[in-house]
């Protein structure tokens, strides 16, 4: 298998995402989220950055709160911060670190180029893991649009990568 990317995170990070999850998400079962977490942390190789605390107070970015995601960045040798928030990750303060934000949607767009075969299993696996609640490929489709994954979708439809899915 080829690794396109290494995700790394924090504990402090993965509370916030599974706070968020769980907020937006309440039919999700509060144990279910928790396995999720463990399994995260037991299966990807060298994703928990930690020692990073020490240098969040040296760090300005406009909210406050995010700098704990930027020391880990650094502390963490990673070349992106993928996120929504780009406006709290200014360029000019992140690339000083040698590091830059990237939405989720350029991030996708970006692992297309770099590896399709691999990004076109991983869409395969996620829709064929809604079994509960199955998706024809347009539905699908559809749900990374509400994503926000909008230069997503389009790739796979320009380049006819739809019809592998």
């Amino acid at each position: 298998m080829v690794d396109l990317f290494r995700a790394r995170w924090t504990e402090t990070i993965l509370d916030e995402c599974f706070r968020n999850l769980g907020s937006n998400r309440p039919d999700l079962p509060v144990a279910q989220l928790q396995r999720t977490r463990e399994l995260m942390n037991a299966n990807v190789l060298d994703a928990l950055i930690t020692g990073h605390e020490t240098l969040i107070p040296s760090l300005t970015l406009p909210d406050l709160d995010d700098r704990h995601v930027l020391a880990a960045a650094i502390c963490g040798g990673v070349d992106a911060i993928i996120t929504y928030n780009l406006t709290d990750f200014p360029t000019t303060v992140l690339k000083t670190y040698g590091i830059e934000a990237q939405h989720p949607d350029e991030f996708i767009a970006c692992q297309l180029d770099l590896g399709p075969a691999h990004v076109l299993t991983s869409l395969r696996e996620q829709r064929a893991a809604l079994k509960r609640n199955p998706r024809t490929l347009d539905e699908f489709l559809a749900t990374l649009e509400q994503q926000r994954l909008v230069q997503t979708v389009a790739r796979l439809r320009r380049d006819h990568y739809t019809d592998l899915l």
